[in-house]
């Protein structure tokens, strides 16, 4: 039943997070966490009534509820329930308004997470390259691990939508001067976007050689996944014209 009810539109969230204690020496702890990208959205009863379904779902009172609004606007903080002489319910949570935090402040920041939202955070209109910069620059810094950067690096060009002169304006007085030290975020969104097209033609030629000739053999499908991009464009314009694999692959 409470699981139902979770799965309400009106009781989405964007992200429950479980924290148990090694070795159990505390006791484990909910965090909800909300984005709100429009104030007007936010409601603090649906807020609540989230809290009130998980606390009974996971038979906790220790849940914390984090409301993260990336843009700037009136919210209420607190919400009692009650009559002229009792408050019977009494609900806050904690808000991280982006937009009131300056990006100056956190600009050398080792916090990755500080890093990434700079852009989110409040800055000068002519600034905006340069914080962006401090992002990507961050990114490459403290993340090591490639897949994450990757990951990320999205996140970053999500929320600075850069337009294509500000893009070959970063790219020009930006990059040659300091690509030892950043370009590696740089390079890996380019890369991962190559290898995006590829995989994406490397998953299309597989579907229509499998409607045409069925389940492929193990040999098939390695020359497929060994091939570069040259070859599967050949192989995608060869496949209407051939009545076997053996002659689709043949050079």
């Amino acid at each position: 039943m409470l699981l139902s009810r979770l799965k309400w539109e009106a009781h989405e969230l964007d992200t429950p997070l479980l924290v148990e204690w090694l070795y159990g020496r505390r006791e484990v702890i909910l965090f909800l966490l909300e984005e709100e990208t429009e104030v007007r959205r936010f409601s603090i009863y649906r807020l609540a009534h989230y809290c009130l379904d998980l606390s009974e779902l996971a038979q906790t009172d220790r849940v914390v509820p984090i409301v993260i609004f990336l843009d700037r606007g009136r919210h209420p903080y607190e919400l009692y329930l009650g009559g002229e002489r009792h408050n019977y319910l009494s609900f806050r949570y904690i808000a991280c308004e982006l937009k009131n935090l300056s990006a100056d402040a956190y600009r050398d920041s080792d916090n990755i997470v500080a890093r990434l939202n700079l852009l989110n955070m409040r800055y000068a209109k002519g600034q905006k390259l340069d914080i962006y910069h401090d992002a990507q620059l961050g990114l490459a810094q403290l993340e090591r691990d490639p897949n994450k950067q990757l990951k990320y690096v999205d996140f970053v060009d999500y929320y600075a939508d850069l337009s294509d002169a500000e893009l070959e304006t970063y790219r020009n007085d930006y990059l040659p001067e300091a690509e030892d030290r950043m370009g590696l975020a740089q390079i890996l969104r380019e890369e991962g976007r190559k290898e995006g097209r590829q995989e994406g033609e490397t998953q299309t030629l597989t579907k229509q050689l499998q409607l045409k000739f069925g389940e492929l053999p193990a040999w098939a499908e390695e020359k497929i996944n060994q091939a570069d991009k040259t070859q599967l464009d050949q192989w995608v314009e060869r496949i209407l014209f051939v009545d076997t694999l053996e002659q689709l692959f043949k050079s």
